[in-house]
C-alpha cells in the first residue's frame, strides 16, 4: 500500500511524521519515500531519517525526547525508543519576541447580560455554592426544588459541591475561600445562594468579605442556624429571582469576552489540529481587544521557554519563571517525578514524553504576548493572555479558569469526556472520529483540519461558535446537565 496523506509533518525541520490513521506494516510512503516498518497505530509517530542513540528526535520543530535505542527510517517512534530529555535544574533566559498575531479590526458581538458592578456574563444562573462537604445534599435538593418549581425564571439553577471546608489548615482553606469566592463573583451567575453549616473552618464571615456581588444578588445563612435549612434556600432563591426579573441580553463587544483554554484526554493530533486551532482563536480574541487565559503550568515544562519569550517586559517573565518553579518545587516536595506526564490515555494517544505533550499543549496559547501572570483562584483584571497556575487535572484547573473569570472554557480533546464545568464548556475535537462517534460531547470538530480545511478558517469558525455560546446557544456539557467543580487540595487535612 502506498501512504501518501497517511503521513503528516509538523514542521520542516522534523525527523518523525505522524500516521493520520493505522498503518500496517511495509507500507510505502511516496511522500518521504521510507517504508513503514512496523504496524503504527493512528496518532503515532513513524521516523523519517535513522536517529542514532542519544540523538534527538525532533517534532514541531523541537526536541521532543532522546533516542534510546537506534532508531531506523521507517521505524515506530514512542515509549519503547524514546524518553524525555528534561532532567530538572533548567535554566530559563529574557529573550523577548514580538508576536506574529495577525491584527483583526473588525468589531464582532454577542448577547450578554450587563451587571451593576459592570461586568458581564453570558448566562443568567442562580450558582448555589456550599461553604463545606457537610451542606452538599442541602445545595443540590435546593437547585434541584428550585429547577421544579421556577424552570423558567432563569437559565438555570447550578449547585456546586465539593468535599472541603473543613478540617483545613493555612493555605490549603485559603485556596478553597478563594475559589469559592471566585465562583461567587462570577457574572455568569444572576444570583447567588451560599450555604453554610457553622462550625466548619471555611466561616462565611470570612468568605463573603472576598466575594465581588452586588448585595442584591446574594443571600446566605448556615444550616444549623435556621429551623428547615431547605426551605430557607427556597425562599432566598424566590427572592433573588424577583431581583433577575428585569435581566435582559444586550449587545455586548467581543472585547469584553473571556475565553479559558484547556486540553484534556489528549490525542498526537491535539497539537496537529485542535490545540494550534484555538491558538489562532486566542490570537483573534486578544486583537479583539478580549481576554484568555491558558492554565495547566506541568503541561507547559519543555515548552516553558517558548511562553517565556513572548512575555510582556522582564516582570512578567520572572513572574512566569516563579509560575513553573513553584510547580517544579511542588512535584519535589511530594517525592514525585517532574518530567512523568503523559497519562495512559495520552500514551496510547501517540504521545511519548511530557516534551512533545507540552509542546502541543502550549500552542491553545497562540502567538500573543503573555500580558501577566495569575496566581490560583486570582481574579483576571487585564485584557489579553494570561497564564494560570492550576494543575494539569481536568476538573481542578477547568473550575480555576471559571474562578479566575473565563466566560466559557475551551477544551480540546482527542479521546474525549462527558465533564463539564461551572461556565459553558466547548468540547473541541482533535479528530473526527471521535466528533462523529461522541455527538452528545463534542461541540466542534477540528479534526476537519485533517481533511483539508485550513486551521485558520477552522479558527474562524470556532471563534463565531463561541459567540453564538456566549449569546445563550447550549453546549453539550450544558444539555446534558453536567456542571462539576474541582479544588486543589496541596495542604494537610486534620
Amino acid at each position: 500500500m502506498d501512504v501518501k496523506t497517511q503521513l503528516v509533518k509538523v514542521h520542516n525541520n522534523d525527523n518523525v511524521a505522524v500516521a493520520t490513521c493505522p498503518l500496517e506494516a511495509n507500507t510505502f510512503s511516496s511522500t518521504f519515500q521510507i517504508t513503514v516498518n512496523q504496524v503504527v497505530p493512528a496518532g503515532h509517530k513513524v521516523a523519517l531519517a535513522d536517529i542514532a542513540v542519544g540523538e534527538a528526535v525532533i517534532k514541531y520543530g523541537f526536541h521532543i525526547g532522546e533516542a534510546t535505542a537506534p532508531i531506523k527510517a521507517g521505524d515506530h517512534v514512542h515509549s519503547h525508543n524514546v524518553r524525555t530529555k528534561l532532567k530538572g535544574g533548567e535554566q530559563y533566559h529574557y529573550s523577548p519576541i514580538a508576536s506574529t498575531a495577525k491584527v483583526n479590526t473588525t468589531p464582532l458581538e454577542f448577547m450578554g447580560y450587563r451587571r451593576e458592578n459592570g461586568k458581564v456574563g453570558i448566562r443568567n444562573e442562580v450558582w448555589i455554592i456550599n461553604t463545606v462537604g457537610c451542606v452538599n445534599r442541602t445545595a443540590e435538593r435546593i437547585a434541584n426544588e428550585c429547577s421544579r418549581r421556577f424552570a423558567s425564571e432563569c437559565d438555570g439553577f447550578r449547585a456546586f459541591t465539593h468535599p472541603f471546608g473543613c478540617s483545613q489548615l493555612g493555605d490549603d482553606l485559603d485556596d478553597t475561600r478563594t475559589i469559592l469566592a471566585s465562583l461567587a463573583s462570577h457574572p455568569n451567575a444572576g444570583a447567588v445562594l451560599i450555604v453554610g453549616l457553622g462550625c466548619e473552618n471555611n466561616q462565611l464571615k470570612s468568605l463573603l468579605p472576598h466575594v465581588d456581588k452586588p448585595e442584591a444578588r446574594i443571600r446566605y445563612y448556615n444550616a444549623q442556624e435556621v429551623t428547615d435549612e431547605l426551605e430557607e434556600g427556597i425562599n432566598a432563591v424566590y427572592d433573588l429571582l424577583k431581583v433577575m426579573q428585569q435581566d435582559k441580553r444586550q449587545p455586548i463587544n467581543a472585547s469584553e469576552l473571556t475565553l479559558g483554554m484547556k486540553c484534556g484526554g489528549s490525542d498526537a493530533f491535539s497539537g496537529i489540529t485542535a490545540n494550534p486551532t484555538v491558538g489562532r482563536v486566542t490570537d483573534l480574541m486578544c486583537n479583539l481587544g478580549g481576554s484568555v487565559i491558558l492554565t495547566e503550568t506541568p503541561e507547559m515544562f519543555g515548552a516553558e521557554q517558548l511562553l517565556m519569550n513572548r512575555a510582556k517586559n522582564r516582570t512578567v517573565f520572572e513572574d512566569l519563571k516563579s509560575l513553573i518553579n513553584e510547580f517544579k518545587d511542588y512535584f519535589i516536595a511530594h517525592n514525585q517525578p517532574i518530567y512523568e506526564n503523559p497519562s495512559p490515555g495520552n500514551k496510547a494517544g501517540g504521545l511519548t514524553t511530557l516534551e512533545e505533550k507540552s509542546l502541543g499543549a502550549v500552542q491553545k496559547g497562540g502567538t500573543s504576548i503573555v500580558q501577566s501572570i495569575l496566581q490560583y483562584g486570582e481574579p483576571k483584571q487585564d485584557k489579553g493572555l494570561s497564564l494560570l497556575q492550576a494543575p494539569g487535572n481536568d476538573a481542578v484547573s477547568s473550575t480555576a479558569l471559571a474562578a479566575s473569570g473565563a466566560h466559557i472554557v475551551l477544551f480540546t480533546t482527542g479521546r474525549g469526556t462527558p465533564l463539564g464545568f461551572p461556565v459553558p464548556t466547548i468540547k473541541i475535537s482533535s479528530n473526527s472520529d471521535i466528533a462523529n462517534k461522541k455527538p452528545h460531547w463534542i461541540d466542534f470538530n477540528a479534526g476537519q483540519v485533517l481533511e483539508g480545511m485550513s486551521i485558520d478558517k477552522c479558527a474562524e469558525a470556532l471563534l463565531h461558535h463561541c459567540l453564538a455560546v456566549a449569546s445563550g446557544q447550549q453546549t453539550c456539557n450544558e444539555k446534558n446537565g453536567s456542571h462539576e467543580i474541582a479544588i486543589w487540595k496541596r495542604g494537610v487535612t486534620l
